[in-house]
């Protein structure tokens, strides 16, 4: 029996291309734990498909996640491999990539 679309995007699974050859999982760091996720899709939807919903927090410590998923936004800056500010919805995932949820505007300079 086929699952509806609109099911399958609502429980966060994920839809492959049709005639898109497979990709490979990878795992990767998020706050200090082991994720999965498929290789070369956003880290947004690698951490949304494992339950996380908070990216970051504003200055003022209020959580902020995904909201227009385009790069438009700043919703999804996230500190990726020691760099702050990086979107989450428009960098690929790849195998022991460390993420962190942002905190403020992220580190200062003289922190790293």
């Amino acid at each position: 029996m086929a699952v509806d679309f609109v099911e399958r995007v609502t429980r966060l699974e994920r839809v492959e291309s049709p005639g898109a050859p497979p990709r490979g999982r990878v795992s990767f760091n998020f706050d200090g734990r082991e994720l999965d996720a498929i290789d070369g899709e956003p880290i947004a939807v690698a951490l949304l498909a494992a339950g996380v919903r908070v990216f970051r927090t504003t200055p003022a410590g209020h959580p902020r996640g995904g909201f227009c998923f385009v790069g438009r936004c700043a919703d999804c800056l996230m500190v990726v491999d020691g760099v702050p500010n990086t979107r989450a919805c428009q960098t690929a995932i790849r195998a022991g990539m460390r993420v962190e949820t942002q905190q403020g505007l992220g580190p200062a300079e003289a922190e790293r």
